[in-house]
């Protein structure tokens, strides 16, 4: 089977699936921009055949010449199946012209839904485009099947639910330091800072987990231009450490490495990345329940589920994990491995391959027919 995999974001997510369908046997032409990706090419499969491009603003004139260059490049690697990751507005147009030459197009909406403050014209089109014209779409969890169906009002038999795999593990990994443990009581919560993920929850717990752990530490680790908004919330700044900035890999380590803890507060959600990592350096997590984080976390066992926007709930909840030691050991242990288990890439590679296989089967129903 001829495999195209496009992926105009998620390329880490993308890269890591090609080389796991090249080892359970598919030809494999990769497509991606050219972001932060040479961690995983250093990795990738000798059988995988790949273009890298470079992406230009979305109103520039040049974003046309390189649809253009993609629809080549597929056109000339002849695939079976198309498997687009997320969407791009240009591209979006030219879903027609591939279904009409009998490519089945497959794709996975990494966010069905656009986070809170982020929906725009541009995504309500790639998503028309893209649910009207995939034969298979695939998302991380039942709960975004639940919301893809009821959003869009797709059939159940054409979204297909896969786990979102060791995502953004790897790089991380690359970076560990064998010496390095936790720092105690350290509570960690990471990535770029939007109204999604609801950090002013976590910032207001700080004065409860203070009153329990005087030297408990909050660190905030990601980029965000509105961050003034929630430094201004902060009553003891002495117990925050605040990286507003993009974190590499390696500084990524060392923070997953020295945290106690990894707290997502999230309002609203689909899946995350930052989970599955915390998983890959056997961290238990806190999360809410929101989207299908709850589907990847197992409460009480990898780590604890609190309602969203809570801030009680979730000062307790830290400061329970943070009281017991061998409570965070024994949850880390078992979340890494849930991770190796539940979420290996060969287990995700042979399930997006049995969707190709279906997408398959049916065009040839429809020949017969």
């Amino acid at each position: 089977m001829r495999i195209t995999l496009l992926a105009f974001n998620f390329s880490d997510y993308t890269i890591q699936l090609a080389n796991a369908l090249s080892k359970n046997g598919m030809t494999v032409q990769l497509i991606m921009e050219d972001k932060r990706i040479q961690d995983y090419l250093n990795s990738k499969e000798k059988t995988l055949k790949y273009y890298i491009y470079n992406q230009p603003r979305l109103y520039n004139i040049k974003s046309i010449f390189l649809i253009y260059r993609l629809f080549k490049q597929i056109r000339s690697f002849n695939p079976d199946v198309i498997h687009i990751q997320g969407g791009y507005l240009w591209f979006s147009f030219v879903l027609p012209l591939l279904h009409i030459k009998k490519h089945s197009l497959v794709i996975t909406f990494h966010d069905p839904k656009p986070h809170l403050g982020e929906k725009t014209l541009v995504e309500r089109i790639v998503f028309h485009f893209g649910t009207r014209y995939s034969d298979k779409i695939i998302v991380h969890g039942i709960k975004l099947k639940e919301i893809m169906m009821k959003e869009y009002g797709i059939a159940n038999q054409k979204i297909q639910s896969i786990t979102i795999g060791e995502h953004m593990v790897a790089p991380f990994k690359k970076y560990e330091k064998q010496d390095l443990k936790e720092d105690g009581n350290l509570i960690l919560f990471f990535g770029r800072i939007q109204k999604y993920k609801g950090l002013e929850y976590l910032i207001k717990a700080e004065p409860l987990i203070s009153k329990h752990l005087p030297n408990a530490k909050i660190i905030i680790a990601g980029g965000g231009k509105k961050f003034k908004i929630y430094e201004k919330m902060i009553v003891n700044k002495e117990s925050f450490i605040i990286r507003n900035n993009f974190i590499s890999f390696q500084e990524g380590a060392e923070l997953f490495q020295r945290a106690s803890i990894v707290v997502l507060p999230y309002i609203e959600a689909s899946q995350s990345g930052v989970v599955v990592t915390a998983y890959g350096f056997k961290k238990p997590v806190i999360v809410t329940n929101t989207g299908s984080i709850p589907e990847i976390v197992d409460d009480n066992i990898t780590g604890l589920i609190v309602p969203p926007k809570n801030s009680l709930a979730l000062a307790e909840a830290i400061i329970k994990l943070l009281k017991d030691e061998n409570l965070r050991i024994r949850m880390g242990e078992n979340a890494y491995k849930k991770l190796k288990k539940d979420m290996s890439w060969d287990k995700i590679a042979k399930r997006t391959i049995e969707v190709y296989n279906t997408t398959l089967s049916s065009e040839l129903q429809e020949v017969v027919c």
